[in-house]
């Protein structure tokens, strides 16, 4: 069964403003896959579970059309007043369900998405939706996220950050298990194409303020679970999360930019040319 979270019109708005999406590098990688694999053209690509639109938009200049699709309103709501390129349009779905013909996409994508989904009823339907030497490219990141500021000792500002994390830890959804990563590997062994890729400590560094990394951290499933039960103790975790790192760094405002080191990890995957019509998992 899927899981249904990220709905809420605030929680979206957050999505937009504050959520990391993969750099243009590696995004790259996805697509030198995919182009060593297959070659051009690059018609369709499809992004599953795309939330406000980040992730979506980067496919823009590689694909003739590319659609998002997501299972919350609110978040294609978003995602379309963001829209930007002539080339994207979204679509309301589940994973499970795609409004897709068979054979149909070069690429089929979740970014961050994928261990909210019936994980085998969406790797069927990417299977269905995917063209032969297509590609299916799973990508998420690692809480081994790491701050740093000129003329601070980063080991300080990542134990807080750490604390943070560890405080919000009793909120993890049970779907997500012990570690996300073990969902993704679970389903690259389960995949059955001969031509696959599991890439492990994709780093990704992104200059943005303290505020905006605060941000990042409260769209996570956890602190909202938290927001939820106790709002209070949701708002004073955070605020003395971001006195304390502010404390460190000898800065009096939170729109002091960080360097936030993100840890990917990529599952890559190729359709066989000659692969029977459904997948038996």
């Amino acid at each position: 069964m899927a899981h249904r979270l990220f709905e809420g019109k605030e929680h979206a708005a957050s999505y937009w403003k504050y959520r990391i999406c993969p750099s243009d590098h590696l995004m790259q990688q996805v697509l030198d896959f995919l182009q060593k694999q297959k070659g051009d053209p690059f018609e369709l690509a499809v992004d599953v579970g795309c939330g406000s639109g980040q992730g979506t938009q980067l496919l823009a200049k590689h694909f003739a059309a590319v659609v998002g699709t997501d299972v919350s309103p609110a978040q294609i709501e978003v995602a379309l007043q963001h829209a930007k390129e002539p080339n994207v349009t979204y679509r309301l779905c589940a994973a499970e369900e795609l409004p897709f013909a068979d054979s149909s996409a070069d690429l089929v994508t979740a970014m961050s998405a994928f261990h909210w989904f019936d994980r085998r009823q969406f790797l069927r339907e990417a299977h269905r939706v995917l063209k032969p030497r297509g590609c299916l490219a799973l990508l998420n990141y690692t809480l081994n996220m790491e701050l740093s500021y000129s003329d601070c000792c980063s080991q300080a500002l990542n134990t807080i950050c750490k604390e943070f994390y560890a405080a919000l830890s009793p909120f993890r959804s049970p779907n997500l298990g012990r570690s996300s990563k073990e969902l993704y590997k679970e389903a690259f062994e389960l995949i059955p194409y001969p031509v696959k890729e599991w890439h492990e400590s994709v780093w990704d560094r992104k200059r943005m303020p303290l505020a905006s990394y605060m941000g990042f951290v409260e769209s996570f499933s956890c602190y909202q679970a938290l927001l939820r039960e106790d709002p209070q103790r949701a708002h004073t975790l955070s605020q003395d999360i971001c006195q304390r790192l502010m404390s460190v760094m000898k800065v009096s405002s939170a729109e002091t930019e960080v360097t936030v080191a993100v840890q990917y990890f990529c599952l890559l995957a190729i359709k066989p040319e000659e692969a029977p019509p459904t997948l038996d998992l």
